[in-house]
């Protein structure tokens, strides 16, 4: 199967578990692994047979900046919903939610999810 990567997805906003998290937000990070049969727009290429990269950036940026969510696994998995919703001819996504700066006391790394779910 045919794979669209689309790495970095960068927005800020309010969620977490945390009272502080839902006031003062943070960053999010997204990377996709889009499965999608791409033969017919490698023979075209046309846009239409892909899968358009900008409406699935714009709609995480979205996603992250106006929905309330506690988990990043919600986060994820409303990514992932919508890509699938969005177009049938995904066969399967991937979808990695990091949060760069996890407020956890002395600990200077990243937290993430990675879900992936079938079409």
């Amino acid at each position: 199967m045919d794979t669209i990567h689309i790495n970095g997805i960068k927005a800020f906003g309010y969620l977490g578990v945390l009272k502080e998290e839902n006031v003062l937000g943070q960053w999010f990070i997204v990377d996709l692994k889009i499965s999608i049969d791409l033969s017919a727009a490698g023979k075209s290429d046309a846009l239409e047979d892909t899968h358009s990269y900008v409406e699935i950036v714009q709609e995480t940026q979205r996603l992250i900046q106006t929905e309330k969510f506690k988990l990043i696994e919600s986060l994820a998995d409303a990514v992932a919903t919508h890509a699938l919703k969005s177009d049938p001819r995904i066969q399967q996504i991937n979808v990695k939610v990091t949060k760069p700066t996890p407020p956890i006391p002395n600990f200077s790394g990243t937290v993430a999810v990675e879900i992936t779910r079938p079409n």
